[in-house]
């Protein structure tokens, strides 16, 4: 059987599509497994279980609908695909929940076990991206998720991103 130009032009663009989500899944799985083991060792069972277990089932939605069609789409050259991947990932953020768009009163309402996975998520896209994690949270994450350094759910945000990280390099003195 012959494959057509356009059936194998297709066929790399669905694997370029699957390779990109899949990569970012397994990347938010590892982060969920180990931030959910730590919890686990530290008391937190049913935390950590949920935790993993959310990491096996992260962004499943991206193989589905306008998600698997815009998300991926990297520096739309027309209007009309820009105004699709804004409500691709308008979808996105409203159908799950380890998004703060998800919840009507964005973090202030998220349980713990969406807010570790939403560390997790972050953890992974800087690693995807090469930016500091620490650095998002303190400068961008805060303003989008309008909250201060002082209200409890940083200091949660923090507590995961501590236990998930390993801690920076200090000065040697």
């Amino acid at each position: 059987m012959k494959t057509s130009t356009r059936i194998k032009r297709q066929a790399e663009l669905a694997l370029s599509k699957i390779e990109f989500i899949t990569r970012h899944i397994r990347n938010v799985e590892d982060n969920c497994l180990l931030l959910g083991k730590k919890l686990i060792e530290l008391g937190f069972i049913d935390l950590g279980r949920n935790l993993i277990a959310n990491g096996y089932i992260h962004d499943a939605s991206k193989f589905h609908g306008i998600e698997y069609e815009y998300l991926s789409l990297s520096n739309p050259a027309d209007e009309n695909k820009k105004l699709k991947l804004k409500l691709a990932i308008y979808h996105h953020r409203k159908t799950n929940p380890h998004h703060v768009e998800y919840w009507s009163k964005g973090i202030i309402e998220m349980p713990d076990v969406y807010i570790a996975e939403m560390v997790c998520d972050i953890k992974a896209r800087s690693e995807e991206f090469g930016t500091s994690l620490r650095d998002w949270i303190n400068n961008e994450g805060i303003k989008h998720w309008g909250i201060t350094k002082d209200h409890p759910k940083y200091k949660k945000v923090m507590e995961f991103v501590d236990l998930l990280c390993v801690a920076p390099f200090t000065e040697i003195k």
